[in-house]
C-alpha cells in the first residue's frame, strides 16, 4: 500500500495507466463525450482485476464516488455510478452508491497540484445517517474512473470510515499521473 493512504485503505487496483492514448480517450469519452455505453466495457475490465484473497472474501458492497449535482445534471450521469452498477452485476455484490454523498461542489481536479487537490476535496463527502448501519464494520470497494493523487479516495474513504466502514479498498479504470508527480 502507498504510504500516503491511511492503513484502513486496504487495496487499490486500476486497469491501466492513463497518461494518454486509447485509455485516456475512453475515459474522456465517458466523462466528457456523453458515451455512457463505454462504462460497460470499462467495468468488465475492472471486474477482472486480481485482488488479495481477504478483499475478495470480505467485500460486501461497492460505493461510487458521488458527483456534485450540477455536474451530474450537465453530464447526464455519474460515470463512477455507471461503473459501480456494472461491477455490482459482475461481482454479485450490492451497489451502495447511496451510502456516500457529496456535500458541496468542488473545482475540477484536472489542473490542480496534489496539495490543492487535497484541499479541494477535504470535507466534500459524507455518508448519510441512514447508511451508517450498513457501513458499520463493512469492507467496501470505492469505485471511480481514474486515480491521480488519491485525494478523492482519501476524502471519500475518510467519510466512509467516519460512518463506520472498517476497511475501504478502491477500484478505478485508470491511474493518471498527478500534476507535479515525478516523471
Amino acid at each position: 500500500m502507498c504510504p500516503q493512504f491511511p492503513p484502513w485503505v486496504r487495496a487499490l487496483r486500476s486497469v491501466c495507466w492513463v497518461p494518454g492514448g486509447r485509455a485516456r480517450d475512453i475515459v474522456h469519452a465517458l466523462k466528457y463525450g456523453g458515451w455512457a455505453g463505454v462504462a460497460v466495457g470499462m467495468a468488465d475490465r475492472m471486474a477482472r482485476l486480481e485482488w488479495p484473497d481477504d478483499v475478495i472474501e470480505e467485500r460486501v458492497a461497492l460505493v461510487a464516488v458521488p458527483l456534485a449535482s450540477a455536474r451530474e445534471r450537465d453530464r447526464g450521469y455519474n460515470q463512477s455510478a455507471l461503473l459501480a452498477r456494472r461491477l455490482a452485476e459482475r461481482w454479485r455484490i450490492p451497489d451502495w452508491s447511496d451510502a456516500l454523498l457529496r456535500t458541496r461542489a468542488t473545482r475540477t481536479q484536472t489542473q490542480l497540484t496534489p496539495e490543492a487537490r487535497s484541499r479541494n476535496v477535504s470535507g466534500a463527502f459524507r455518508a448519510p445517517p441512514e447508511a451508517e448501519s450498513r457501513l458499520r464494520g463493512a469492507h467496501v470497494i470505492l469505485v471511480d474512473d481514474v486515480l491521480t493523487t488519491g485525494a478523492t479516495v482519501i476524502a471519500c474513504a475518510g467519510a466512509l470510515r467516519a460512518a463506520g466502514a472498517r476497511i475501504v479498498s478502491t477500484v478505478t479504470f485508470g491511474r493518471a499521473p498527478a500534476l507535479g508527480d515525478p516523471s
